[in-house]
């Protein structure tokens, strides 16, 4: 049983939480719970888990069957609760691999709709925009290097399961990854100010990419430039915009609920 926070593999479970560096380099991030502890050992990625013996006695099933071939390590509780990144932890960590997809895996289906950020920064926003997309069944979140990490663990635990089946991407250059879309018949179309049509007036084709800007700024000029189609939500009151991800749920349902008729 570990006893301290200053074994080795604790201070890796810090590390990986706080460090988005970290988790780069080890190709993988932690995650905290029961219900998403079982999501990842659903997808075959737990690489690591480590959990106290209040959580073991409170399983209907043996140890040895409920864990499979997942290596497992008792923490002594008090310590568990000291590397968790939630205040009240229930018993179990994780160190999950991270899924690795590619933006042509992406783009492969014939009817697809996606989900672009440039440079979102809100850990909430993400975690919101991931689940949303899985409701509203996107073929995948497309993501500027600089949005915020996937993996903070933050994001983790708003995706409510989402991060292991909704396909994502980073890309090193969101305009090129933006030309590529386009490329393989995906219209791009962002919400902006500036849109010359209202979100529920536009029809929509069977390839559509909705771009969601940064919170503060919204999308770029070369972005408004690039997309093939502006679009804005009206708002009442004095509002200049909306949450970043209420934005983004707005659109990828109009898509969703439209998707029949255009399918």
């Amino acid at each position: 049983m570990i006893t301290s926070s200053t074994n080795v593999q604790m201070k890796n479970l810090i590390k990986l939480q706080k460090n988005a560096r970290t988790r780069r380099e080890q190709q993988a991030f932690v995650v905290e719970g029961k219900k998403i502890f079982e999501e990842a050992k659903l997808y075959g990625v737990v690489k690591q888990a480590y959990v106290t013996s209040a959580y073991l006695e409170n399983l209907e099933e043996k140890p040895e069957a409920y864990f499979g071939k997942i290596p497992y390590t008792l923490v002594e509780e008090k310590i568990l609760k000291e590397v968790a990144d939630t205040m009240t932890p229930q018993g179990i960590l994780a160190i999950v691999e991270k899924p690795i997809y590619s933006l042509d895996q992406l783009l492969a289906k014939d009817k697809a709709n996606y989900v672009v950020l440039e440079d979102l920064r809100d850990p909430g926003n993400l975690g919101t925009i991931m689940r949303t997309a899985e409701g509203a069944d996107m073929a995948g979140v497309v993501m500027s290097k600089e949005t915020v990490d996937l993996f903070n663990p933050k994001v983790v635990r708003s995706t409510m399961g989402s991060i292991f089946r909704v396909p994502f991407v980073y890309v090193e250059n969101i305009y090129e990854a933006v030309a590529q879309m386009q490329e393989a018949g995906v219209s791009i179309v962002a919400t902006d100010l500036q849109g010359t049509h209202m979100y529920h007036e536009e029809k929509y084709g069977k390839k559509t990419g909705i771009v969601i800007g940064n919170e503060a700024k919204g999308i770029s000029g070369q972005m408004r430039q690039q997309a093939d189609v502006l679009v804005k939500i009206p708002m009442g009151g004095k509002l200049e915009s909306l949450n970043a991800s209420v934005a983004a749920g707005i659109m990828m349902y109009q898509l969703f609920i439209s998707g029949a008729e255009r399918f």
